[in-house]
């Protein structure tokens, strides 16, 4: 993994990876905490950023991320890592008109993500909600991404229903000239069915010429998710090094 911190875009894939869902609610969150710990756990100065929130001004998803996470990373402020907050558990766009508050502010996402880029040699950015949802009425969240120049990790269902909405998401990003990394896979449930895992798996990585890092089945407490994650994190680590030599 690199540690540069100079500033032009084409030098964002070497210290950040963009994680992306293929939906709500499908466990990117966890995935970036589980995917933190284990890159603190190898030594690198790893951070966790998300440029936007919705439902709450306490943002949710940066306490459950760094709780997934042993050791701790570095502390920085809470407008650093979510620089932009909504009440309303909403997409953004509809969030800031909900709320009387001006569109989100590119440039304020741009700054604070080359300011905590100071403080971390590699920084974990969550979306919100899938690649295609607005940040405001005239720009898609993979928008920004791609003008960032950002590699991109998506976290999918493992089980009925997910080839399409991966698929998708897949072709968004190549649509906008966005490096995927490949597909992390998620079970929504505690019994999935296993002929169908197995298929969405193999269809996924082959149709949509993918790289599949693996499956986290269901748990019930952090340090079970920490083990199943393991090889699933050193297959990603290893993917971002060769990415970027």
């Amino acid at each position: 993994m690199k540690t540069t911190h100079q500033t032009n875009s084409q030098n964002n894939k070497a210290r950040a990876l963009f994680v992306t869902g293929t939906d709500t609610d499908v466990g990117k969150t966890h995935i970036c905490g589980l995917l933190l710990d284990y890159l603190l756990r190898q030594g690198h100065n790893a951070g966790y950023q998300k440029w936007a929130s919705t439902g709450g001004e306490s943002p949710e998803d940066l306490k459950n991320c760094l709780a997934s996470c042993e050791k701790k990373p570095t502390s920085v402020s809470v407008d650093l890592h979510v620089p932009f907050r909504y009440t309303h558990p909403v997409s953004p766009h509809l969030a800031a008109e909900l709320e009387n508050r001006p569109p989100i502010d590119i440039n304020s996402i741009k700054k604070s993500f080359e300011t905590i880029s100071e403080t971390y040699d590699f920084l974990l950015v969550e979306g919100v909600g899938g690649i295609l949802v607005p940040l405001r009425r005239d720009l898609f969240l993979a928008d920004l991404v791609a003008e960032m120049d950002l590699q991109v990790l998506i976290v999918a269902r493992s089980g009925l229903g997910t080839i399409n909405h991966t698929l998708l998401t897949l072709e968004a990003a190549r649509q906008r000239n966005i490096d995927t990394l490949g597909v992390v896979f998620t079970d929504s449930h505690e019994s999935e069915d296993e002929v169908i895992v197995k298929d969405n798996l193999q269809t996924i990585g082959e149709m949509g010429r993918t790289k599949i890092f693996g499956r986290l089945p269901w748990h019930s407490d952090i340090a079970t998710g920490r083990e199943a994650f393991k090889p699933i994190g050193e297959k990603i680590l290893s993917a971002i090094n060769n990415a970027n030599q």
